[in-house]
Order: structure tokens, then C-alpha cells, then sequence
């Protein structure tokens, strides 16, 4: 049976007063769960708090929106179990431990904060989605308890139990009242190097005058990635760039969001098979497989996307068409034989691709 590749939006799987959780479902996309990779995408209202909560897999979030984000993130370490709070914007990349429990605040008073999130499912209780477990409000684990247990758990009486696990009613996010907003803790701007990075503050690998950019974080450049066992890499490619063929030399799997614009995609699989040949577009989320090679085209007003690969350190992308790609890297004679053509033809072939990067610019 034949995997279908093709491009997919998300529905929403939480929408209230508060913000908006979608999701890519391995039930509709059965690729997800083949894969064991996940997608989902947080919409945060002006005042909207995602409540605490922790996954069964770990992901990296991209602000794709949004200048006045808050999250914090407490991972238990014993005795030094600690609340880190951290400022997010536009542009910055926050890796999210499985296991670690998290919640989610827009402080600003207009726009939107807008969060992708990307991830490894292997472990998962679903392969190809993420499960939340919250602590509290309507779908809470506290409220999951009788109110015995919950009485001995903290020392109280059954009156302070019951409003512990199930004064707040609300589920997923919440909208918070103005005194609320007055008490949620300040990031600490100190730490916050450790824990996030900014794309845009971030030199890219790659930078192609009319073409576009690709910036990589993996564990080298950010050792937190090490923890969750996930890299990722920004591009952005100019109206008609192209990004070159790629694939991966080791056994990571590859998950694309498309955060502005469109293209054209293309995509050989086994047997060098042409899998697919679509359009997509931003809010569209692609998958991969491992050793497939993808090439996208940008449309008229460009297109940015978010990527993700199975593994911290990923071994270096290969391309076919750059001068760091590895038709280039044959031997003359070697490619003249594989190709069938003439020295003439490999001379002016390997011209062409020594002027050549992974994204390049529009045919003059």
C-alpha cells in the first residue's frame, strides 16, 4: 500500500474564550504514526493560559507569532524540582522535555501568541499524536481522585479538597481576569539563553543573496536539544527559490510546517519513485520518511518553514544540486560513467553546481 505524503492541515481539537489547540490526528494522517512524529498548534489569546500541564513525548516549539509569550517549565530533579519562567517572541525556538510539566500565558493585550510545536512520538501512548496530561481544571489528574485521597495526599479536610481539585472548571486554556495578569511570575532574563533560542538572532548556516536563509539548531549549537533528542532548522526562501533535493544520511525522519507562503513540493521514495508532487501552504505540515529525498519551490511571495528531525545531531543534509552535494563530490570520471554523458558535459555541470547552496535563487 502506497503512503500518502501529501501536505495536511490541522483541525481544532480545543477552541475557548482563552485560545485554541489544533491538531494532526495519526487516525486521519496515518503516516504520523508510521513515522511516530507529531504535530500540534497552540493559539493563545490576549490573557489566555494554557494550564500546567506535562506530555508523553518530547517536541520543540516555534513562536510563529506573538511578542509578549510566557512559559515556564519544571521538570522534577529531587530535591531541586524548580519552576524556570521564560519570556517568548517571534522567532524563538523552546524545546519541551517529555515528561516535563509546562504551562503557557500571552501577557499582551492584542495579538495572538502563536506556538507550533513539533515532535518524536515513539513512546507515546498514541504513535503520531501528543497525549497531555493536565494537573488541574476540568480535565485535571487532581480532579481524577476521590476526595479521600486527595485529603490524605495534603493534609486537609474534605471542604479544602474538593476546592483544590475542583474549583477551576475550565479545560485546556483558560482566560485569565485582570488581577490574575498581575500576578503571573516575570521571566527570568538571565537564564533564558540556556533554554531558548531566537532565530533571527541566530547567524544562519546559509545565507544566498535572492534566494533565501537555513539556520540549524541542533545539540552542537544547543546543548538543551541533547535532552529531548530533537534538531531543527529555519528556512526561508525568497519568491521563486528553490530549496535543493535533500534527504538525511542517517535514520532521522523529517517533519516540515509551513509558517508563511506556498510552494511546490516534490518528494522520491523508494525505487527514486516521485511519491509526490503538490502545492503547500502555510498552516500545511509535511512529513518525510527516512532516506526520501524533498525539494520545494517557493511561489510568488516566498514561503518559511519549520522543521524537525528525529535525532539531536544529525548527520549532515545531503543535496544533489550544491556544490557541497554529493554528485559534485565524484570523480569526473565516476560521474561521466553514472551520468552516460561527456567530459565535456560533466566540466560544465560541475561548473554549475560549484556556484551552488542548498537554497537557490530564482532562473534568470
Amino acid at each position: 500500500m502506497e503512503m500518502d505524503l501529501s501536505p495536511k492541515s490541522a483541525k481544532p481539537m480545543f477552541e475557548g474564550e482563552g485560545g485554541s489547540y489544533y491538531s494532526w490526528s495519526s487516525s486521519e494522517i496515518p503516516l504520523l504514526g508510521e513515522a511516530k512524529v507529531g504535530a500540534g498548534l497552540l493559539v493563545l489569546k490576549p490573557a489566555g493560559f494554557a494550564l500546567p500541564h506535562y506530555a508523553d513525548c518530547s517536541k520543540v516549539g516555534y513562536v510563529l507569532h506573538g511578542e509578549h509569550g510566557v512559559a515556564a517549565l519544571v521538570s522534577p530533579n529531587g530535591d531541586k524540582t524548580e519552576e524556570i519562567v521564560l519570556g517568548l517572541r517571534t522567532g524563538d525556538i523552546i524545546p519541551v522535555p517529555s515528561g516535563s510539566t509546562s504551562w503557557w500565558y500571552n501577557h499582551g493585550n492584542s495579538d495572538d501568541l502563536i506556538i507550533v510545536f513539533l515532535g518524536e512520538t515513539a513512546k507515546a501512548y498514541v504513535p503520531g499524536q501528543f497525549t497531555y496530561f493536565f494537573l488541574t481544571g476540568a480535565l485535571g489528574i487532581l480532579g481524577g481522585f476521590s476526595s479521600e485521597f486527595i485529603s490524605r495526599a495534603y493534609n486537609i479536610n474534605e471542604k479544602e479538597a474538593n476546592m483544590l481539585a475542583k474549583n477551576q472548571t475550565g479545560a485546556l486554556i483558560v482566560k485569565l481576569d485582570p488581577e490574575e495578569r498581575k500576578s503571573i511570575p516575570k521571566p527570568d532574563q538571565n537564564i533564558v539563553d540556556k533554554w531558548v533560542r531566537n532565530n533571527t538572532k541566530h547567524l544562519p548556516d546559509i545565507h544566498v543573496e535572492k534566494a533565501g536563509t537555513f539556520t540549524s539548531f541542533t545539540g552542537k549549537n544547543f546543548p538543551f536539544l541533547d535532552e529531548i533528542g530533537l534538531s531543527c532548522s529555519i528556512v526561508k526562501l525568497e519568491a521563486d527559490a528553490m530549496l535543493s533535493p535533500i534527504f538525511t544520511t542517517d535514520y532521522s525522519v523529517q517533519v516540515f510546517y509551513v509558517a508563511k507562503g506556498s510552494g511546490k513540493v516534490q518528494i522520491t521514495g523508494l525505487n527514486s519513485k516521485l511519491v509526490l508532487d503538490s502545492k503547500i501552504v502555510a498552516g500545511q505540515v509535511l512529513v518525510v520518511p527516512r532516506f526520501f529525498t524533498v525539494a520545494m519551490i517557493a511561489e510568488d511571495e516566498g514561503m518559511e518553514y519549520f522543521s524537525i528531525k528525529t535525532t539531536s545531531r544529525p548527520s549532515d543534509v545531503a543535496d544533489f544540486a550544491g556544490k557541497q552535494s554529493v554528485l559534485n563530490a565524484l570523480a569526473p570520471s565516476i560521474l561521466q560513467s553514472s551520468l552516460n554523458v561527456s567530459p565535456e558535459f560533466v566540466k560544465f555541470i560541475k561548473g554549475k553546481m560549484a556556484n551552488t547552496h542548498i537554497v537557490i535563487p530564482p532562473m534568470n
